[in-house]
């Protein structure tokens, strides 16, 4: 469970599309430790989303499943009742034949939520995952992201929110440009390492 904290355009958002494979560094590389990207789930902000494309909400949940269906196996029935049980678990059931357009900003994040739990991927990105969502719904997304963590997954995840990440995260990464400072979170937040970063909280 790590954290990347940092002032706005500091680089956190193209730090972790970098791990995911969305761009190629400009200098040095990227380790990661034999992962493949379907090792890898990925969790955009809400402002990259079209919410205008026309897909259903169980559509979404499907699209988390590629690595598993295959030209052989297909997509069947046991792998719409997976869909239908994630829904479920993020607090959508019912709802997998709207479409996204219909779904609240904290039902889309629920959403989304849902296909990285589809991809059950060992490493999970989630980039500003609880910005504009109501305080119920960050509860239950904080419950899915520990459950994930007690699972064995490695989560890394982009925040604003100080107290949030002192609460949550016993790791982190401060970046401002640069890095600042990483490792254990009390260490890392620290007044001096923040007047550094030109972070104000």
């Amino acid at each position: 469970m790590t954290a990347v904290v940092g002032p706005n355009g500091g680089g956190k958002s193209t730090l972790i599309k970098l791990i995911a494979g969305l761009f190629d560094p400009s200098d040095g590389k990227i380790k990661r430790h034999g992962l493949e990207p379907s090792d890898i789930a990925y969790l955009a902000q809400r402002t990259e989303i079209d919410r205008t494309f026309p897909i259903k909400v169980e559509d979404v949940v499907a699209m988390g499943l590629w690595p598993k269906v295959t030209s052989s196996t297909r997509y069947t029935k046991n792998h719409h009742h997976d869909v239908q049980d994630i829904l479920d678990k993020v607090g959508l059931s019912g709802m997998g034949r709207r479409s996204i357009a219909q779904l609240s900003g904290g039902q889309l994040q629920r959403l989304f939520f849902g296909r990285v739990m589809a991809q059950d991927a060992k490493l999970i990105l989630l980039d500003e995952p609880f910005a504009g969502i109501d305080q119920p719904t960050v509860s239950h997304l904080i419950g899915l992201i520990q459950a994930w963590h007690k699972s064995g997954k490695t989560v890394v995840a982009v925040l604003h929110d100080i107290n949030l990440v002192r609460a949550l995260f016993p790791e982190t990464i401060l970046i401002a440009r640069s890095l600042i400072a990483s490792g254990l979170t009390d260490q890392v937040l620290t007044p001096e390492n923040l007047t550094k970063a030109a972070f104000n909280v």
